[in-house]
This record gives structure tokens, sequence and C-alpha cells, in this order.
């Protein structure tokens, strides 16, 4: 928006995005109407045109970032504190616990196909988002070598996007299959090549 909202005014719009996505992951993007968010939020039409004045299509997009923020927020506090191999494990376990509960249908991504992965609001939120888990993972990795529990040569960065790599080939097959198998294999194959790394550390500085 143009200017900057009040205390009441953001908490109004906030509520406004997580009742429009509530609804949109309930009907599906194609069916969801204003209507239906209006009466899910108790909010009239002069006061959605307000925050959000291109009407439905700056609303998605509004619900796109919230869709991208709890990505990463449903994989706390554990993406935020990978410094030992008992995080990893637990960060393991809540992606495919959420995943699996997701099943079938991304929010996020039924609107960037909505919105027009080329549309260059809708590419930039995705891309922030990756962006920004990509990061976190690095520096889980980085956390783990600062523990000695990783060699200093490793490359935090490549082995963060190989991470994300194998995560979004996992989801994408589960999105079509309904089945989790191929997202659990890439996370323990991921994570257990970091660990073999770590436990080929000591024969290495053996030898040296």
């Amino acid at each position: 928006m143009g200017k900057e909202l009040t205390a009441k005014g953001r908490e109004t719009r906030g509520r406004i995005i997580e009742g429009a996505a509530l609804v949109l992951r309930e009907k599906g993007v194609e069916q969801a109407t204003l209507d239906e968010v209006m009466a899910r939020t108790r909010t009239s039409k002069s006061q959605l045109f307000h925050y959000f004045p291109g009407g439905k299509e700056d609303l998605l997009f509004a619900v796109a970032r919230f869709e991208a923020e709890q990505v990463l927020e449903d994989q706390q506090p554990y993406l935020g504190c990978l410094g030992s191999w008992e995080a990893w494990q637990q960060w393991r376990d809540v992606m495919i616990r959420r995943y699996e509960e997701q099943g079938d249908r991304c929010p996020l991504g039924s609107l960037s196909l909505h919105l027009g992965r080329s549309t260059p609001g809708a590419r930039a939120v995705v891309v922030e988002l990756l962006h920004r888990w990509q990061e976190h993972l690095a520096v889980g990795i980085r956390a783990l070598q600062a523990a000695g529990h990783l060699p200093r040569e490793v490359d935090a960065e490549e082995r963060a996007a190989a991470l994300l790599a194998a995560i979004q080939g996992g989801v994408t097959i589960l999105q079509s299959t309904g089945q989790a198998y191929h997202l659990r294999v890439a996370l323990d194959h991921a994570i257990g090549d970091l660990r073999r790394l770590a436990d080929r550390r000591p024969a290495a500085i053996a030898a040296r």
C-alpha cells in the first residue's frame, strides 16, 4: 500500500490475508470469491478494497507472500537452529509431516500458477522464498562446521542448494502421487551424505 498503516490497520489487513488464505485452501484459487473472503473475515467491500485496491489479484499476491512465509514458519524452530545432528533429524521429521499433511495441494504453487510464474511479482515471491530457505540451510551447515561436526572445506552454499533441490523434487513427486516416499528418501540421503563427511573426518585428520 502507498501509505503507512496504523497498528489497527495492519491487524485488519493481516486478518483479511489469513482468512483469504483459508478460503483459497478450501475452495481453490479459481473457485474462491471475494464475497466468501468478506464473509469469512467479516469485512465490508469498502474495507477490502481499501487494503487491496487492485481487488482479487492484489489480494492473491498478498496471500502468496503469506503462504511463502508459512513454508518457512512451519519448519521452525528447527530450521533456525540446525547446529546438531539431532536438530537436523527433527527438522527432517517436521518437513515430512508438513508435506504429508498438505498432500497434493500446494497453496503457494496454485497461487503462482494462477498469477503466472512469469509475472514479476509472483516470481519474486518464489525466488525470495527459495533464497531465504537455502540460506537457512547454509547457516545450519556452517553451524555444524563451527561445532566441529563437519570439515571446514565443505561448501555450505553448494550443499544447501543440493538439499533444497532434493526437497523440491520430493515435494513435486508427492503432489503427483500423494506419497512422501521420494521426499523421505531425498532428505535421508542428503542428510546422510553430510553425516558421512563427518564420519570420514577423523580418518582424514589422522592421515595427515
